[in-house]
């Protein structure tokens, strides 16, 4: 019989948006240096969009947990949370 591999074990989600944030700060460090090349330029920006996206679900599933482990029944009508300014 031949074995399998086992799966690859999930990054969690705190961890994969800590290191997705890490990246896009540093790409936009880099592009604020201002020494990259416009093609550099071009293709760190299309990355730094993608890392940006991948945050912002990030946060609203963190969102949507909380909500569901406050109120499991409706999680619809918890309050959404109000950036403190």
């Amino acid at each position: 019989m031949a074995k399998t591999a086992p799966a690859p074990a999930k990054t969690p989600p705190v961890a994969d948006f800590e290191h997705s944030l890490e990246e896009l700060e540093q790409l936009v460090t880099r592009m604020e240096g201002g020494a990259l090349s416009l093609d550099e330029s071009l293709a760190s920006f299309e990355r730094g969009i993608g890392l940006y996206r991948h945050c912002q679900q990030s946060l609203q599933q963190a969102e949507l947990r909380v909500r569901l482990l406050l109120d499991p029944e409706a999680p619809d009508s918890a309050e959404p949370f109000e950036p403190e300014l």
